[in-house]
């Protein structure tokens, strides 16, 4: 169960979505923006929001898009990062190519997981968001670099 909540966080992020003014934390409880920003020192522009399953950051740490995910027990769950496109193996960019014809590369991201509290997710995992004129397939990079769906966009 604990690793569908990490692909729904996953997905949340190639997602449109409203996020609450960054000065407004009522819903953040304190606990988790005192352990983000003791975790996360050197965070710009932080924008918080909540939802059924997340309270979560979106900021820019060292130049990158990230995401912290908390559970509303106040625990760190994941954080995400963009990652630039040039970073996708070759063996997945030929993947693509092969099986994707008509998909672009939309964004890539990658999710450490806090294995402490979900010990069946991998620790770290890289998606590819596969974008084509009518379909947008979210894409997991397995181990041994090939590509697995992971969810179906539109």
């Amino acid at each position: 169960m604990k690793k569908i909540f990490i692909t729904a966080a996953t997905v949340a992020l190639f997602s449109v979505s409203v996020f609450a003014d960054g000065s407004k934390k009522a819903n953040v409880s304190s606990n988790v923006t005192s352990q983000f920003e003791a975790n996360f020192i050197d965070a710009k522009n932080v924008t918080w929001s909540v939802d059924k399953d997340f309270q979560k950051a979106d900021f820019i740490l060292n130049g990158v898009k990230a995401t912290a995910f908390y559970n509303h027990d106040g625990d760190f769950v994941a954080l995400t990062e963009d990652v630039d496109a040039k970073a996708v193996p070759a063996k997945v960019k030929a993947e693509i190519a092969a099986k994707y014809k008509g998909f672009d590369i939309n964004g890539v991201i990658i999710i450490q997981n806090n294995t402490d509290l979900n010990p069946e997710a991998d620790e770290t995992a890289y998606f590819v968001d596969l974008k084509s004129a009518d379909k947008e397939l979210l894409m997991k990079i397995t181990p041994s670099l090939h590509l697995q769906l992971a969810k179906e966009i539109k």
